[in-house]
């Protein structure tokens, strides 16, 4: 079965393009059977096929950033790497074809060469445009020009049944696995400046994210970084050209106060995950004014401060939970988070864990990232 599998996956993919899977080809503690690289849509289609005929668990991985997210996989015996679906395509100066395999710094690449770029800035490192769109992972950007999901002029991807689709939106997952997308794309901003004032508590981020986003100026993003243990920072970005990001971000200094610094680079922090694989992660959407409940819920349920990072401004923040909760108490958290969240419109999500516990605990869902 194992040979006769590998040989098809290699008449669909190539002979250099499936192998048997290594120790790194895991999922969540789940080591897959094989991995296959299909170079076109039409070959994605067949491999969805043969996985649909044999009844055999697929999941796809571009750059593998993302690829213990949410919820572990019950079987795994094809990795699908889009690493081959790669290339940027009818460039016409608003918009791009891009293939799902390429990776956005890439792309990004590409395109200054022409003086413009992708209003995306995903946190995970070498992730591909694939990656960005199924999971709707964002950055800073996201405060003035909306998700990755809301920016897509179109998506195209291969249904689980083998089928090519087109999407003219892309709201929610879809199933299949996506092959490219049309984005939009803009001019580069001729200059760029970061406000930056340390802050302490989630009121004070909070108090001062709600004061700067009502005064509706052209902020490209609003972001915040709390930690568990010291002083934290409020910072916002300001773009365009050279005389209006340098009287602007004049500006902004004077209402954010005498400790608030205006940088020709970002902090450490900023466009960062403050987690990582094996951490307890929480995906929070949350308005700007409601972050500092959020924050004291976290605080009591968990008995000490909780790191928090994200684009406050945008309503997408990351909380890290500590090391060593057990899948009970991780559980009892999200459901008192989920508690006060509903009356405000917001959502959390358990969006990364260590294996153990993944299996143990309600992980996010596709959807619940959107």
């Amino acid at each position: 079965m194992s040979g006769s599998l590998l040989a098809e996956l290699a008449d669909i993919c190539g002979p250099d393009a499936a192998r048997v899977a290594g120790p790194e080809d895991q999922v969540a503690g789940h080591r897959a059977g094989f991995v296959a690289s299909p170079p076109t849509a039409h070959s994605v289609g067949r491999l969805l096929r043969l996985a649909g005929e044999r009844g055999l668990g697929i999941r796809t991985r571009g750059s593998g950033s993302k690829i213990g997210w949410g919820t572990p996989p019950r079987n795994l015996d094809i990795l699908l790497d889009t690493a081959r679906l790669h290339g940027v395509w009818d460039h016409d100066g608003t918009s791009a074809v891009i293939a799902a395999g390429t990776p956005v710094t890439a792309v990004q690449e590409t395109l200054a060469r022409h003086g413009k770029r992708l209003t995306l800035d995903p946190p995970s490192p070498g992730a591909t445009i694939g990656g960005v769109l199924a999971v709707n992972e964002s950055g800073p950007l996201r405060h003035r020009f909306g998700s990755p999901a809301g920016q897509a002029v179109s998506v195209s991807l291969i249904d689980p049944a083998g089928h090519p689709v087109d999407l003219a939106e892309w709201e929610r997952p879809a199933g299949g696995v996506i092959t490219s997308a049309v984005l939009p794309v803009e001019e580069l901003p001729q200059a760029r400046r970061w406000v930056v004032r340390p802050v302490s508590t989630p009121t004070e981020a909070s108090d001062l994210a709600a004061r700067l986003v009502a005064q509706e100026i052209a902020l490209s993003g609003v972001e915040v970084d709390l930690p568990a243990a010291g002083e934290g920072s409020f910072a916002l970005l300001l773009e365009g050209t050279e005389p209006f990001v340098t009287v602007r971000a004049g500006r902004m200094a004077r209402e954010l106060g005498p400790l608030a610094a205006i940088r020709t680079e970002p902090p450490g922090w900023w466009g960062r995950y403050p987690f990582d694989g094996s951490d307890v992660a929480l995906r929070l959407r949350v308005r700007s004014r409601d972050l500092h409940t959020v924050g004291f819920v976290l605080r009591d349920a968990v008995g000490s401060a909780v790191s928090v990072r994200g684009s406050v401004g945008a309503g997408v923040v990351h909380a890290v939970l500590p090391r060593g909760l057990s899948a009970t108490r991780i559980g009892d958290i999200v459901v008192g988070l989920k508690q006060v969240l509903l009356a405000r419109r917001g959502q959390v999500a358990v969006l990364t864990a260590p294996p153990q516990l993944a299996a143990q605990i309600e992980m996010a869902r596709p959807e619940d990232l959107f």
